[in-house]
């Protein structure tokens, strides 16, 4: 009997994409050989209200970031560690969160002048943070730090044992870490400037809309502009009315149970197919009754009575003949009314005001279009609605076109991530 003989190809430990001036294979660590030094953070006690001492959380770790969106504070009473002191280019693990964020691994490069962190935080220090926070932010390295997890759905840990066991495949090379650190970083700091540029560009639409929305900007008619006429005949006073008298409701069933496409109202982007919102999956995937779902055809407001305050409020421009929960309220507005000009106000700081004034309800807040009906806005003419609107929408059409750029940088380093790791 003949034994059939099979060589077995030696796995190469080397990325698919490389600077050329490296060659060989990567060596494959365990965490514990490439591990300096690493403590966990004190047990503070904290606070929303603002002092001298903000405190690190594992609410304020991402993948490769520390976000300052929400930020506690170390009572003022409580004894701090000086080693908790938080330093330019640590790098934390988070070891305790849900199951799908536990895990995750920031290194520090905000600019406050203090902070510390707490237990639920894992100072690590490497020979290279930089390289090891990029290193482990990829996807092999989130893979591997993963399956390292226990617990529940809703409370999950990796415990330090089970940590320093983790296999690593790094550059034998330091100046290799380095050159990849540095390439990334330039990647991250180009993300960064065209955060901070959208971020400018949102504070100026703001600062704008306050002063249109307020009478201190006023346009002129289009004759008087044309003619430079700064003079000239200015557009009538504004009135005041009623979101009733300019809107009515709309939003047929769906009886017949066609099987149109079925969006969802995001708080970001408006209306969005339902499927990209929710994991793959639409209302027919989930064996959800359609029948009562409303058809919404083009030139049509729709919101989320529970979740307006929050911004979630859509327009369907040119969107036709496609269907939405029976939870959301549909309107469409009257001549004497321009949509984009509608759309801008409903934005404005001054509606939110009216948003908390007229909801009810108990544990949640609902705001119904009979309330809606109520609430009034400054009205000026169509022509000025018109300027106005367009006005609005250069700004933010430079404001999609830096969203794009960030979108396409992030998915550019992405892939970076997975052809430049092992």
């Amino acid at each position: 009997m003949e034994t059939e003989i099979i060589q077995k190809k030696e796995i190469m430990r080397v990325p698919k994409l490389r600077f050329g001036e490296f060659d060989g294979e990567w060596s494959e660590l365990k965490f514990k050989e490439l591990l300096l030094e690493s403590r966990l953070g004190g047990n503070y006690s904290n606070s929303e209200n603002e002092s001298d001492k903000p405190l690190i959380k594992m609410g304020n770790i991402g993948r490769g970031n520390i976000a300052l969106t929400k930020i506690h504070y170390i009572d003022k009473d409580e004894i701090i560690v000086e080693k908790d002191k938080i330093k330019y280019g640590d790098l934390f693990f988070n070891t305790r969160n849900t199951l799908d964020l536990v895990g995750k691994v920031a290194i520090w490069l905000n600019d406050l002048p203090e902070a510390y962190y707490n237990s639920n935080l894992m100072f690590i220090k490497f020979s290279n943070n930089f390289f090891m926070n990029y290193r482990l932010n990829s996807f092999g390295g989130i893979k591997g730090l993963r399956r390292l997890a226990t617990g529940t759905t809703s409370v999950a840990a990796i415990y330090t044992k089970d940590l320093l066991k983790l296999k690593i495949t790094v550059p034998s090379h330091y100046k290799e870490q380095q050159k990849i650190a540095t390439f990334l970083s330039s990647i991250d700091k180009k993300i960064q400037q065209l955060t901070r540029k959208k971020e400018l560009l949102e504070t100026y639409k703001n600062g704008v809309m306050q002063q249109l929305f307020s009478q201190q900007l006023r346009f002129k008619p289009a004759l008087s502009a044309a003619l430079g006429d700064e003079n000239g005949k200015d557009f009538r006073d504004w009135t005041n009315k009623r979101l009733g008298d300019l809107t009515y409701k709309v939003g047929k069933k769906n009886k017949e149970n066609i099987q149109y496409p079925i969006y969802s109202i995001n708080n970001q982007e408006g209306f969005r197919p339902q499927s990209e919102q929710f994991e793959g999956l639409d209302s027919n995937d989930r064996g959800y009754d359609i029948s009562m779902y409303k058809i919404v055809h083009a030139e049509t407001f729709a919101y989320n009575p529970a979740r307006i305050n929050v911004g979630s409020i859509g327009y369907s421009y040119d969107l036709n003949e496609v269907i939405i929960s029976s939870l959301y309220v549909c309107f469409k507005t009257k001549n004497e009314l321009e949509d984009l000009f509608l759309l801008a106000y409903l934005d404005s700081h001054t509606f939110k005001k009216d948003i908390l004034r007229y909801e009810e309800g108990g544990v949640r807040q609902y705001l119904f279009y009979e309330n809606f009906s109520h609430i009034k806005i400054p009205l000026p003419t169509v022509e000025e609605q018109k300027q106005i609107a367009n006005y609005l929408s250069k700004i933010d059409t430079k404001i999609e076109s830096v969203n794009q750029q960030i979108i396409q940088t992030q998915i550019f380093k992405k892939g970076l991530l997975q052809q430049m790791f092992v």
